[in-house]
């Protein structure tokens, strides 16, 4: 429908609707509703505000609550969609939005790739899984822990062999949490491995990365120790999510028990630089302890 017959179709509603009304007349109605249709919104800078820059925790939407402050202090806990409120039988408009504009960040953040420009700004080995496409990556989970011969020569001639630490980061289902967090996790492990005089100097990227990846990496560099930080499954709560996988000479098929995993990487939840400083830690207990997962929490 374009302009010209939306303006006749809403004229002729309100001049059925006035018709009985002394106090305006059809003609008056007709000046004003076209003066509202052809007023241009208001928007400042040219954009939208960005409704999910909103801090969902502080954010009340129940009209009139018994009790505000409580439901403010429990909202403070969690960023669980409560005290959202509505309309009839139906969400606010708002929340409404809010909830299509978090998922469509989190489809963003599993279908959009890791931006080559920061791979090489960070200086890291760029290699690949079997995997051919995105769409295969995610329908074929076998295949995102695999690498051709091909990549695999790439890390051989690049890395150190037998190295203690062996870095590695991976896209994972969200890209969005790698380009949000590695470039401060990443010195941050740095500046905590300086404390125990340890270091490491290569860093692998994988490109369509599921977490065994790492058993193949380690078996091909016979590193030690080998930390893997990886984009979780984004959700509705944040799409840039890091988890770091960590496994003292994990070996390909090993059992998930012999990982340690440090989750929830973020801004909202454990923020990158603090995780840097326990993954550090972390990494030293493996190489004192000379183990990982449920063996290192049972020899501490």
């Amino acid at each position: 429908m374009d302009e010209k017959a939306l303006k006749s179709m809403i004229e002729s509603i309100l001049n059925d609707m006035v018709s009985n009304q002394t106090e305006a007349t059809p003609a008056a109605v007709k000046e004003q509703v076209t003066q509202k249709l052809e007023q241009k919104p208001a928007i400042e800078g040219g954009m939208l505000d960005d409704i999910t820059e909103v801090d969902i925790r502080k954010q009340l939407l129940v009209k009139d609550p018994c009790d505000k402050e409580g439901y403010l202090k429990m909202k403070a806990y969690t960023p669980a969609r409560i005290g959202v409120g509505r309309t009839g039988t139906r969400y606010m408009t708002q929340s409404s939005l809010r909830f299509r504009a978090d998922h469509a960040a989190a489809q963003d953040a599993v279908f959009s790739d890791v931006d080559p420009e920061l791979v090489k700004e960070m200086g890291f080995i760029s290699t690949k899984t079997i995997c051919k496409t995105k769409d295969e990556y995610l329908t074929r989970p076998d295949y995102g822990r695999q690498f051709d011969e091909e990549n695999l020569d790439i890390m051989r001639k690049n890395t150190k062999k037998g190295a203690k630490i062996q870095m590695v980061v991976g896209d994972g289902l969200s890209s969005a949490a790698i380009e949000a967090n590695i470039r401060e996790v990443i010195p941050a492990i740095k500046q905590g491995l300086k404390m125990y005089n340890l270091d490491f100097e290569d860093v692998i990227f994988v490109k369509y990365c599921r977490v065994p990846a790492m058993d193949k990496i380690a078996e091909t560099t016979d590193a030690e120790v080998v930390c893997l930080l990886v984009g979780e499954r984004p959700g509705l709560v944040t799409a840039e999510s890091m988890s770091a996988y960590v496994a003292y000479r994990p070996t390909v098929g090993m059992p998930e028990a012999r990982r340690t995993v440090i989750s929830n990487i973020h801004k909202g939840g454990t923020p990158a630089v603090e995780a840097g400083a326990y993954i550090a830690e972390l990494i030293k207990k493996m190489l004192d302890k000379k183990k990982s997962g449920i063996d290192l929490k049972e020899a501490e």
